[in-house]
């Protein structure tokens, strides 16, 4: 057991220091995960998604104190740079897995539309912050994407497309983590979704869903108190998605050793092998006991207490097992008697938001209130909609 459980701003600083070390030096690219406990990796995979996680973990850390404005300045142009001059996107898009050493192609991944959209905000995030060359780069590497190209003639985005294949058959319908996807692209300056698109993103609402479904776009998007063209309150929607969450491992608790004591965070995370990275969801036959903690970390803007709750059980119950270098393991499964030794980026880069939001509406601030994205929202018929300040 850990000797005292680490507060949530010092997981937020461990997030933050995961993308600090774990981005190359000479080219900006950020690890797609690393080792948290025992020695350090050999890891050379980056992700484009860690990789806007890290642009956008800048800001956060120069207004924390944790790193300098200049070294965070060097390090947001340094990636900037890279990514305009060191890789050739495809119509503005970028392959979801890179060599974090010299940005090739690895694992014959996709061109992939949602994870550029990722990389893309954390662009906006840095370029808003530092101004200067940092906005001119961020701006003018979002406004490459040619999203009616990965619209290819149909109502919603492809999920992506590879050089070998073609366009991938999956789209982005229906309730998924895509809104914010959705809201960059109608706003895009040059080739966005037209408004039919939004339009034609239709669904019945299933809360049982994987967690981070309800946290990525909130992560860059205040969207609370605000309803779309079709009367939707999204706002409503994710918090739904962390009540059932909660409430489905608290009544699977006696079953599952995980769930006790106010644990949750079903999600897309590492599973217990010979699984690795998968999604599962809270219901029946789509669960096992795994959960994230950063999944509940992740949950502070909608369900504060229970993140609280969570955080405070895991470290308490798991301590040293979970604990490590850049916070608490990606993932555990007690009931298997797993717990994880790496972090995944992109799961610290939704919990560093999160927490840094639910402070001060950071990255609201940067991000929401950009043009691009204040034109995205307008055309899906958040006419009002303007990040709202945080006193």
């Amino acid at each position: 057991m850990t000797k005292a459980s680490l507060s949530l701003e010092t997981l937020a600083h461990r997030a933050f220091d995961f993308f600090w070390h774990e981005t190359h030096p000479e080219t900006g690219l950020t690890k797609d995960r690393a080792k948290n406990i025992g020695k350090t990796d050999s890891y050379t995979v980056a992700s484009v998604a860690a990789t806007g996680y890290a642009l956008a973990a800048l800001p956060i850390g120069v207004s924390r104190g944790w790193v300098t404005k200049t070294d965070a300045e060097r390090r947001a142009l340094l990636t900037l740079r890279f990514l305009s001059e060191g890789i050739a996107p495809n119509k503005g898009f970028f392959y979801h897995f890179l060599d974090w050493r010299d940005g090739k192609r690895v694992w014959s991944c996709e061109l992939s539309s949602i994870d550029s959209t990722l990389l893309f905000l954390g662009a906006l995030a840095a370029g808003r912050f530092f101004g200067g060359e940092c906005a001119e780069r961020a701006d003018a590497l979002v406004a490459k994407a040619d999203w009616r190209w990965m619209q290819n003639a149909a109502s919603a985005p492809s999920m992506g497309w590879k050089p070998e294949s073609g366009f991938l058959e999956a789209r982005w319908t229906g309730y998924t983590e895509a809104s914010y996807l959705y809201l960059l692209a109608l706003g895009a300056p040059e080739h966005p979704l037209p408004q039919s698109a939004w339009d034609a993103l239709a669904f019945t609402e299933n809360s049982a869903v994987p967690a981070f479904w309800a946290q990525m776009t909130p992560g860059y998007v205040n969207l609370k108190g605000l309803k779309d063209r079709q009367g939707r309150d999204w706002w409503k929607i994710f918090t739904r998605s962390h009540e059932k969450n909660i409430a489905f491992c608290a009544q699977n608790a006696e079953k599952y050793v995980t769930y006790r004591e106010g644990i949750w965070g079903i999600t897309a995370c590492d599973q217990p092998p010979p699984v690795g990275y998968g999604a599962q969801s809270p219901r029946e036959g789509d669960h096992d006991g795994t959960v994230a903690p950063t999944a509940a970390l992740a949950g502070i803007l909608f369900v504060p207490e229970q993140t609280s709750k969570a955080i405070t059980s895991l470290q308490r119950r798991f301590g040293d097992k979970i604990t490590g270098r850049y916070g608490l393991a990606n993932a555990l499964n007690a009931d298997k008697s797993w717990f994880d030794t790496d972090v995944i980026g992109i799961d610290l880069g939704m919990a560093l938001l999160a927490w840094e939001n639910s402070k001060t509406g950071l990255l609201w601030k940067l991000v929401g209130e950009h043009p691009f994205l204040r034109r995205g929202l307008d055309v899906a018929g958040f006419t009002a909609a303007r990040p709202r300040q945080v006193s």
